[in-house]
Formats: structure tokens, sequence, C-alpha cells
């Protein structure tokens, strides 16, 4: 683990398979950082929520279709997490969200006023359709604490999770239909917030997606522990990873 001076915001940005979990999950053990995924505050929500409450209905059917949660409701769901994060002063790394222009006019300035905006760092994945649907369409999590397991040929025959021990099983919104109707949510929903985040002067470190788990971890290690001063003293630990 290294430590940092200042807590950060690491926001990572990218299509579905893109390999923003993984390396949400790498930095979070590196830099001591709390593991942000929006989707899983989300999941929460809508599990523990009120089955009747027409919102929380709403909400569900959009989340189970590949469609995004309203924006209005992701951004006070998540600045309500955050807000408690920060209280305790626990930097975040982020996995995919900002997921709309909405949600990053609303989030950007939070982050700014609890972490400082130079603390802020963001870097944005890409890699295309047909390696979103592969990847998506047969990758696992474990049961226990919903650690994914990518569609790899190293992580092919693996049947327990190598973190918690738990048994692994395939996401009901992990099917090829649903997962193009989220990787074409992202093109027209997300994508652009890249653009909103450069016009609003953050510096946005582009990093292809396609590349294996470990090459695409060193390059975002590499502008990370770069600003550290000690890019030549950090070693890489591959453990149980995700896109």
């Amino acid at each position: 683990m290294i430590n940092i001076p200042k807590k950060w915001i690491v926001i990572i940005i990218g299509p579905p398979g893109a390999g923003k979990g993984t390396q949400a999950e790498m930095l979070a053990d590196d830099f001591a950082l709390f593991n942000f995924e929006t989707s899983k505050v989300i999941e929460e929500k809508i599990k523990t929520g009120d089955a009747n409450d027409p919102t929380i209905k709403q909400e569900k059917d959009n989340f189970e279709s590949g469609k995004l949660v309203t924006p209005e409701v992701v951004v006070g769901w998540i600045s309500e997490k955050i807000r408690g994060l920060a209280s305790g002063g626990v930097g975040i790394v982020f996995s995919g969200s900002p997921r709309t222009v909405y949600e990053g006019e609303k989030e950007m300035p939070i982050f700014d006023e609890l972490y400082g905006r130079e603390n802020v760092k963001v870097f944005n994945l890409d890699i295309g359709e047909s390696e979103s649907v592969e990847r998506n369409s047969h990758r696992h999590i474990c049961k226990a604490n919903r650690h994914p397991i990518p569609n790899l040929p190293e992580f092919k025959d693996m049947k327990i999770c190598p973190k918690d021990g738990s048994e692994l099983e395939l996401r009901s919104i992990d099917n090829p239909e649903t997962i193009k109707i989220r990787y074409q949510t992202y093109l027209e929903e997300t994508k652009p917030v890249v653009d909103l985040l450069d016009n609003m002067g953050y510096k946005v470190i582009r990093v292809g997606g396609n590349q294996t788990i470990k090459s695409v971890h060193d390059e975002i290690m590499g502008h990370l522990t770069g600003e550290l001063g000690d890019i030549n003293e950090h070693k890489v630990a591959l453990t149980c990873t995700h896109p």
C-alpha cells in the first residue's frame, strides 16, 4: 500500500467491460481508497427500498433492462454516501461514475468541495462494442462480496473466488442483448462526460482498455505514482480482478 499525502478522488470512466472495476479494485488496495461502485449503491437502494414505492419500481425496471437509473435519483444517493465517506477522511475510487453529463455537473463540484480540485484524478478507458459484449457475457462475480472475475483465459475454470472463497455466479444483466444496450447507453449518455470534464478543466488521461490488466494498471499507476515521486519503486501485485 502506498501512502498519499492527501485523500484522492480517482474516477475511471469507460464502456462496459473496459476494465473499470478491475482497476478500481486494484487502486483501492494500492492506496487504501474506498471502492465506490455506483451500481452496488443502486442495487442496495433498490433491494432495501419499498417495493411499492413508484420511484423504486421505476429504477428497478431501468436497472434490470440495461438503461441508466434516473440521474437525479442517482445523484441524491451518491452524494449522501460521498459526504459520509469524506467526513471520515476516506479517499474514493469510482468505476464508471459520473455516468451522465447531469451527474457530472452535479457531482464534480461536490468532489472539489470535499477533496479539492487538485486531488481529483480522472482516467478514461476504452474498448469497442464487440469486445465489451464478449468480456461481459461470460464474466462472474462472487456471491459473498461481488468480487468480479473477468472473462479471460487465466480465469476460465475458476469456480471459487480467490479473495473470499465464495461461489461464483453470473449476473442476470450480463447477457449479450442487455450488454449491447448498455454499450449504446454509454456512447449516448456517459462518453459525453469525458468532454464535460475536459471543458471543466480536469486533466482526463486516456488509457487503452484492450491491453492486459497489468499493462493498464501499470499505465495508470505511472501517472499516479509519478505525482508522488515513487514511480520506480512501486511493484504491482495482481490478485482477483474483473472488468
